[in-house]
């Protein structure tokens, strides 16, 4: 029997169609009495729906969230909860948002409640992540761990197809790096496989049909499978090379996440076999090395650029992305060599197929 470490982290889930309502109670359970509301600029709407929904919990909304959390923009919103009073935060949308919750929560020990809109898993992390001066830091902190989580599904019928797609992809990458993970374990393993099949059976339905209920919810329920495995065991190379890309070059996040996948897979398939031929399998595939194509495949059904260049990366900024993602580098099954990373980086860059 191999041996293994498994640590499962204390957070409460409630997983519902139409869950939202269930948030005064669970601020109430927590003990808290006046929560900041969190959201980005393009979801202020959804933001004061929860400020309706709180009623006099609600100390105020912030929405001022964007990707890969300045610091700047996390001191503001630590400002803001303490000119407010605020004893909780109350996180609305996607990985932005979650994100700069934590950033609250790393400094003030202020309780995160997050309602997850879009696929990205931060919240069932204790993953922090703040840039400054075009280097994104990240770090793993208890505190930043959101104390309840309340996944509503009818909340991701207005996420745009597109954004859909490509934060489902991001989720199912969390779900990729755990099954090769050097610390990995037979429970997190299990849930990882899954997540990669819900995610794959699902997305494609969103796509043809955004307001399909099943698939909205299957979607869901991957994603927090994949956000668990992202917080019990260690992310690799895939990860190390997105936080460089969206870090210093500003790409959006999931876009970045879900272009890579497919390279990232590939590299590692001969070196971490056993892991990949799970993914494989998850997608209908039967060995590792089927993996990649397969990410590929499904980005292309789901109309998610392939490309890097696509999404704003410069080629001239490749071998600084390169250089830093070899710095550093998280344990990966494969050495980082930069040579291959290179030309990992072109390829993706390219738009082309894994090799």
């Amino acid at each position: 029997m191999e041996r293994f470490v498994y640590q499962g982290t204390p957070s409460r889930v409630v997983f519902e169609w139409g869950g939202l309502s269930a948030l005064p109670a669970e601020i109430e359970r927590l003990g808290a009495q006046r929560a900041l509301i969190l959201a980005t600029p393009e979801q202020r709407g959804l933001a004061d729906q929860v400020a309706r929904v709180l009623g006099a919990r609600a100390a105020g909304v912030h929405a001022e969230a964007v990707m890969h959390v300045p610091v700047e923009v996390a001191r503001a919103a630590r400002d803001k909860a303490a000119a407010l009073d605020a004893d909780c935060c109350v996180a609305v949308g996607g990985g932005s948002t979650v994100g700069l919750g934590k950033a609250i929560a790393l400094e003030s020990s202020l309780p995160i409640l997050a309602v997850p809109t879009t696929y990205a898993g931060s919240e069932m992390t204790p993953i922090y992540g703040l840039t400054e001066g075009r280097l994104k830091r990240t770090g793993r902190d208890m505190r930043v761990l959101p104390r309840t989580v309340i996944y509503d599904p009818s909340l991701t019928l207005s996420l745009p197809v597109p954004i859909s797609a490509a934060s489902g992809i991001n989720a199912m990458a969390h779900a990729v790096e755990a099954l090769y993970a050097e610390d990995a374990n037979p429970v997190i393993s299990l849930m990882a496989e899954e997540a990669i099949r819900a995610l794959g059976e699902a997305l494609p339905v969103i796509v043809r049909a955004p307001s399909d209920r099943e698939a909205r919810s299957r979607a869901l329920y991957g994603a927090w499978l994949a956000g668990t495995c992202l917080g019990a065991v260690g992310m690799a190379l895939h990860h190390k090379l997105c936080h460089t890309l969206g870090g210093t070059f500003n790409l959006p996040h999931a876009q970045t996440h879900a272009a890579m996948l497919p390279h990232t897979a590939h590299y590692n398939h001969t070196a971490a076999a056993d892991a990949l031929t799970r993914v494989a399998r998850a997608l209908g595939g039967t060995d590792a090395a089927d993996a990649g194509p397969l990410l590929f495949e499904l980005n292309r059904k789901l109309g998610i650029a392939a490309a890097l260049e696509q999404i704003g990366m410069p080629e001239q900024g490749l071998d600084e992305a390169a250089d830093l993602a070899c710095q550093n580098p998280y344990a990966n099954p494969r050495p980082v060599e930069r040579t291959a990373i290179r030309a990992l980086l072109q390829r993706a860059w390219q738009g082309a197929e894994p090799a």
